[in-house]
C-alpha cells in the first residue's frame, strides 16, 4: 500500500467518483423526466429545463461546426491529467486544496462523460430574477466553480501563510 507523502491528496479521488456518480445521475434523471426547452418552475428565480450545451461555459463555441466537442474532450482529458499529477503532489494535510482538485476533477469528468457519449453537456439548472437569465448548467459545473473558488481563496489569502509558516519552521 503506497504510504500518505507518496498519494498525496489521491485520498481525495472518492470525492470525484462521488460528484460523477450524482452529476449522471441527475442528468439521468432530468433527461428522463424533462422536455427539452419547457421550463418546469421550481422556485420563483429557479427552474428545470433540459438544455444540450455544444460548447463551453455560456454556450461558448456552441456554433463552431462540431470540432469544439473534440476540442473541448482534448481539454477536459489533459486538465483531468493534470489534476491527477497535481493531486499526487499536493501535501495530504492542505485538505482543502486536495477537496477543491477533486471537486474540479469530478465534474470534468462527469461534462466528459457527456461530451463522449452524447457529443453534448446535458445541462438543467436554470436561475433567473425576472426577465434575467443566467444560461442553464449542471451539478458538474456547480462542483467545477465550487473547486475553482476554493483553488482561488487559497491562491489568494492560504497559500502564503502556509509557505510562511513552513519557511519559519525550516529554520527552527
Amino acid at each position: 500500500m503506497l504510504s500518505s507523502s507518496r498519494t498525496g491528496s489521491l485520498v481525495w479521488l472518492w470525492l470525484s467518483a462521488v460528484v460523477v456518480a450524482v452529476d449522471l445521475w441527475s442528468k439521468f434523471v432530468t433527461s428522463s423526466s424533462l422536455k427539452y426547452g419547457v421550463p418546469v418552475e421550481v422556485l420563483p428565480v429557479f427552474d428545470l429545463r433540459l438544455s444540450y450545451n455544444t460548447g463551453a461555459a455560456f454556450s461558448f463555441l456552441a456554433d463552431a461546426g462540431g470540432l469544439q466537442r473534440w476540442f473541448f474532450m482534448l481539454i477536459a482529458v489533459v486538465v483531468s491529467v493534470v489534476l491527477l499529477v497535481w493531486m499526487k503532489r499536493t501535501p495530504r494535510w492542505q485538505w482543502w486544496v486536495g477537496i477543491a482538485q477533486a471537486l474540479v476533477l469530478g465534474g470534468a469528468l462527469g461534462n466528459l462523460y457527456d461530451r463522449v457519449v452524447h457529443g453534448y453537456v446535458i445541462d438543467f439548472i436554470s436561475l433567473h430574477y425576472g426577465e434575467y437569465y443566467f444560461a442553464v448548467f449542471n451539478l458538474a459545473d456547480v462542483a467545477i466553480s465550487l473547486g475553482a473558488a476554493l483553488l482561488i481563496i487559497d491562491m489568494l489569502f492560504l497559500e502564503g501563510k502556509v509557505r510562511d509558516k513552513n519557511e519559519t519552521e525550516g529554520e527552527a
